[in-house]
């Protein structure tokens, strides 16, 4: 099995930081990533149609031993999204399970599981808890909907599976931070603005933020907010104030008056009271934010506040850049489901931190290039009992890729003669209905 051509030249950039024989590999098993139906190394190599071209472990040692970094390949990726981006680059983080099972597969350990759980009851379960960072795009083919392409992964270690791999305990927002910088140092001129939930909203991150990234994400509706300190009067002894005057919590801003908008976030229409201010949280008085405090008239999830570190941004912008983050949610549903983020089995610390991480990537990958080529060849089903869908679902865009891949490998062989075109569009419909 081989890829469409214009795919395999969009994985040329990788070539630059592996040797020759690990980027023939790496070639083999996203061909099997693409077509195999458990997203196992052995069953790539299967799928891909490689069992006899060498030994079976060479491709294993790709993950777990071969010399190629996982930051490379995402900052890689992230400079084929560049052309996409506008002025400002926004950035999605957050965090997801991938369940496991073993002892002593390396990471592994109890995490909560936001499938399982409910607003009353916590699940947890075993697994890998990855730290995910994604680049938020909005492209022409589609203006009003942005994607999450996934660029940069951490494993999440506990405090007790860090001892026992005898590794430095990291939180959750650390290693958010870590890749922040990551990102920042490698785009220095580039302007950056992250978007995060509550868990990356805190202390640890907003008051480390590189200096050209900006910050969205919730507040809780009885933070202390504070004015900016007044001028030091002249000959008035003791420290310098670090906050000024207290402001009203999110909570109080709402039980006031508020204005009522009508916001177009999350794919449908809302009416909400929204009222916002300018003030400064009580960990990091230093930094200036713009508050949003967000009620729900109909419907929602009663009352939110969010904030961001653009102060002189709206409401209305900032409520519609924190709706941007579900874009990674859909993006943790489509990988699982339809790329095996869950599927890999390797053991060793090397395999884990950098088979699963391909997965998204991937995703990222099939995505540019059903924009820059892909789209082109998009055939819709027929589905005549689903006259409403008009948008490219990300499987289409698989279906797209192994159906021009099939297609072009089918067309090299060269046959020809009667019967020759009903079995091309035969194998295509079977590719097709192989999702």
């Amino acid at each position: 099995m081989y890829l469409v051509n214009s795919f395999e030249a969009l994985l040329q950039p990788v070539s630059a930081f592996m040797t020759q024989p690990s980027f023939a590999s790496f070639i083999t098993l996203i061909t099997g990533w693409v077509f195999a139906n458990r997203r196992t190394v052995t069953q790539m190599i299967v799928a891909a149609g490689a069992v006899n071209k060498k030994h079976y472990s060479s491709y294993h040692r790709l993950f777990s031993a071969a010399r190629w970094s996982r930051d490379r390949l995402g900052l890689a990726v992230l400079d084929m999204i560049l052309p996409f981006v506008g002025d400002t680059i926004f950035l999605a983080i957050d965090d997801t399970l991938a369940r496991k099972r073993g002892l002593k597969m390396f990471g592994t350990g109890m995490h909560h599981d936001p499938l399982l759980s409910s607003r009353g009851k916590a699940v947890t379960n075993w697994g890998h808890n990855w730290v995910v960072m994604g680049v938020i795009v909005r492209f022409p083919l589609w203006p009003e909907r942005p994607f999450c392409l996934p660029i940069l992964f951490r494993l999440y270690l506990g405090e007790k599976r860090a001892r026992k791999e005898r590794r430095v305990y990291r939180t959750r927002p650390e290693l958010a931070v870590e890749m922040l910088r990551l990102v920042c140092r490698h785009c220095k001129t580039a302007r950056f603005h992250a978007i995060a939930d509550s868990a990356y909203g805190g202390q640890s991150v907003l008051s480390e933020l590189p200096e050209n990234c900006d910050l969205t994400s919730r507040l809780l509706l009885n933070a202390r907010l504070y004015e900016a300190p007044s001028p030091r009067k002249p000959g008035k002894r003791g420290r310098r104030r670090k906050r000024g005057d207290r402001l009203p919590t999110p909570n109080q801003m709402l039980d006031a008056r508020a204005a009522r908008l009508d916001l177009q976030i999350y794919g449908r229409r809302e009416r909400a009271r929204v009222c916002n201010l300018e003030g400064r949280v009580y960990a990091v008085p230093e930094r200036p934010l713009r508050v949003v405090a967000v009620e729900a008239i109909k419907g929602g999830r009663g009352r939110e506040a969010f904030y961001s570190t653009c102060h002189t941004a709206t409401a209305t912008e900032i409520l519609s850049w924190y709706s941007w983050r579900w874009s990674v949610e859909v993006t943790f549903h489509d990988a699982k489901q339809h790329l095996g983020f869950e599927d890999p089995q390797g053991w060793r610390r090397k395999a884990v931190e950098r088979t699963a991480p391909v997965a998204m990537m991937l995703y990222s990958l099939i995505v540019l290039w059903f924009v820059q080529k892909g789209h082109q060849h998009y055939r819709p089903s027929k589905r005549p009992w689903y006259p409403t869908k008009e948008r490219v679902a990300f499987c289409d865009m698989l279906v797209t890729l192994r159906r021009i891949s099939i297609r072009e490998q089918f067309l090299a062989i060269g046959l020809s003669g009667k019967g020759s075109k009903k079995a091309l569009e035969t194998l295509e419909n079977t590719v097709t209905l192989a999702v």
